[in-house]
């Protein structure tokens, strides 16, 4: 049942980075091949992304395929480099209907060149569409990320002798037209970052659920709404 949106308290943040876990337990509990639950798990993605658009938050993050998740089989690791490829642009009639625009951090460099055509393809025909960014993390880490922020700066500096400072790093990260995070949430009850947005988390509030990811929907959206609207953000500073 879908709650009543004059229920959740205060403003809806601004950004949230979703850390989509549970996919493959949600498929061994019903008996199914782990590639079912990372298809259940795209459709959780479409119900988050449609029902913040919903409520006016202007960013989510999706960490959707990390720097790590090479290491796991190669059935698994190819299913989803063809979901990438084949299922992201065909979600085009749903980025229109929400005005969903896509992004993509990450090193999509080391992905399939079908993969790559079609996140070009993608970023390319929704760059007009203004209600919400959604920005996919795919081969992301926040330590590569890092690192090729620096690299990046000292590309464009060419060795000019100063030092490199929070700014520098800041603004040559994959997305810098993007805010950081007001609340990085994770599903399926794991409580770590695992290496997703180190350097914008500094002051995101972070909050933890139970429910596997392929059961996600606009209500676990409206509930971690309301759980951020009872946070008190202080950014180092003190609330009188």
């Amino acid at each position: 049942m879908e709650r009543d949106i004059s229920e959740i308290p205060g403003t809806v943040p601004t950004h949230i980075g979703f850390i989509m876990d549970g996919n493959g337990r949600w498929a061994t509990a019903k008996g199914l091949p782990r590639t079912a639950g990372h298809l259940a798990g795209l459709k959780a993605a479409r119900r988050v992304i449609a029902e913040s658009a919903r409520l006016g938050i202007r960013y989510v993050t999706l960490y959707a395929f990390s720097t790590e998740n090479w290491k796991r089989s190669e059935e698994e690791v190819s299913y989803l480099m063809t979901m990438i490829a084949t299922k992201l642009h065909g979600e085009l009639s749903f980025y229109r209907e929400h005005g969903i625009k896509i992004l993509v951090r990450g090193d999509v460099s080391a992905l399939p060149e079908k993969a790559v055509r079609t996140i070009e393809t993608t970023i390319r025909e929704t760059a007009s569409n203004q209600t919400l960014t959604c920005v996919l993390a795919i081969n992301y880490g926040g330590q590569d990320e890092i690192a090729r922020a620096v690299n990046r700066w000292q590309e464009k500096t060419k060795g000019e002798p100063r030092s490199i400072t929070p700014a520098d790093i800041a603004a040559n990260l994959d997305t810098p037209q993007v805010p950081p995070p007001d609340i990085i949430v994770r599903s399926a009850g794991e409580q770590r970052l695992s290496n997703f947005m180190l350097w914008d988390s500094a002051y995101a509030e972070f909050a933890f659920y139970d429910t596997l990811w392929p059961d996600w929907g606009s209500l676990q959206v409206q509930t971690v709404c309301a759980d951020f609207a009872k946070r008190t953000r202080k950014f180092g500073g003190v609330i009188a």
